[in-house]
């Protein structure tokens, strides 16, 4: 990564929340993802497994930690297992971290090598009653590759068939919704740096540019800032593309009085930032246009007023899909008629907003949190992102900010960021 070196009390308090929800007698382990090859000897670019890096702040593959709390031997209660550095390996890929640099990273003193890991680890296994594995929980998960926790848990039940086994998942889906302040600290600099790349980008849009210009000034101003890089893969959507919710094409022209939807987040030592932004190609809003954003900014604010500890998304929704209706009727999108004999499986604001309206941010850009019908715990990370999507019109607008729901009220960790039309216009004049 290129962020600065991250304080590694953030990944041992995690450890320890982690810890405190397990039974006795349990040993946790959890592996990294895999690397996945791309064409002959390449490979695609690795990526860390987030529950892993979550509970260590270290990237490196063909690692493991393995947490076992009851250990007898109290150097093996919390262990990071690494790939022995091999030094013809590191001439093409780089260096590998030693023992010291990774207790200076994740906070665990014990050290095994992955190729020694198997005579202790059995030791271990017959020590413990219980064996936490992890598995990818993500509702929103559509994969059915067979990979690395899914593979460890089919080998591990043919060795080990009399244990117990426990989803880890059910654990991290409690704790990663509620972040720690070490948490919020970097997620900040992730917003900061998002933060940065939208100023520059209003002073550099305009009539003819185009949309992977775009996204080349946003990944400048990550990368100049020790950002990882993009968060996701950047959406760049000017004119109609708007309506298109997972447009990455960024392949068009800017044109003289479209709007050009802007979607996208820096990451930063793993954590993740998501913003979105609906500017005018020529720094002017028409009459129409500022008429929609401004109701969908409205729609912003109401959404921010009623997420709080407690609610549930499901009743979320519910009350900003009232809001919405109400709305789209003063746009002339609906009418009240529409509402009073709308299907209440499909209502009729969703012709026009037919996307979720937030999710949890973390480590993931769509994190782990409660189901739909669960309460959302205090110090949530959550965006807020409501959008109007008018398909006779050719135009999209969203706007979107990711709010910290603590106790005592939200926080938005954006709130730096222009946001109403009248800053965007004055910005872009300059």
């Amino acid at each position: 990564m290129k962020n600065l070196p991250l304080d590694s009390q953030t990944f041992i308090k995690n450890r320890q929340r982690f810890i405190a929800e397990m039974q006795p007698h349990s040993i946790a382990i959890i592996n990294s993802n895999d690397e996945l090859p791309a064409n002959g000897d390449a490979l695609y670019k690795f990526q860390q497994n987030a529950d892993l890096y979550w509970l260590t702040g270290v990237e490196q593959e063909d690692t493991m930690v393995i947490l076992y709390p009851d250990n007898p031997d109290p150097k093996y209660r919390e262990v990071l297992v690494l790939v022995r550095p091999n030094e013809l390996k590191e001439k093409w890929d780089g260096h590998r971290l030693r023992k010291d640099e990774a207790l200076a990273v994740s906070g665990i003193a014990t050290v095994v090598w992955l190729d020694a890991l198997d005579a202790l680890l059995q030791q271990w296994i017959h020590e413990a009653t219980n064996i936490y594995l992890n598995s990818n929980e993500n509702n929103r998960k559509a994969s059915l590759v067979p990979v690395r926790d899914y593979r460890y848990a089919e080998e591990l039940r043919a060795r080990y068939p009399l244990h117990t086994y426990l989803r880890a998942a059910v654990i991290f889906k409690k704790l990663r919704a509620v972040k720690t302040p070490e948490e919020i600290k970097i997620m900040q600099v992730a917003m900061d740096i998002t933060e940065k790349a939208f100023r520059r980008l209003l002073t550099f849009i305009r009539p003819g540019v185009w949309e992977h210009e775009i996204q080349a000034e946003i990944v400048h101003e990550f990368l100049r800032n020790r950002s990882d890089g993009e968060a996701y893969t950047s959406i760049i959507a000017s004119g109609d593309r708007a309506r298109t919710l997972h447009y990455i094409s960024n392949n068009q022209e800017c044109k003289d009085g479209e709007l050009v939807l802007m979607d996208f987040g820096a990451a930063y030592g793993g954590y993740n930032a998501d913003l979105t932004r609906t500017v005018p190609v020529n720094g002017k809003f028409s009459a129409r246009q500022r008429q929609v954003y401004d109701a969908c900014l409205h729609l912003h604010n109401y959404c921010r007023s009623i997420l709080k500890p407690g609610i549930t998304i499901a009743k979320y929704h519910e009350m900003v899909g009232i809001e919405a209706g109400k709305e789209f009727v003063k746009l002339g999108l609906i009418t009240e008629a529409d509402i009073k004999n709308q299907d209440p499986e499909t209502p009729a604001y969703r012709k026009y907003l037919y996307h979720g309206i937030s999710h949890h941010l973390g480590v993931g850009v769509h994190d782990l949190g409660p189901s739909f019908f669960q309460p959302i715990p205090k110090d949530s990370v959550m965006t807020i992102e409501p959008g109007i999507y008018i398909e006779e019109e050719q135009m999209g607008v969203r706007i979107e900010n990711n709010i910290w729901i603590t106790a005592k009220g939200n926080i938005d960790l954006m709130k730096n960021i222009p946001i109403t039309a009248d800053e965007i216009e004055t910005l872009m004049k300059k």
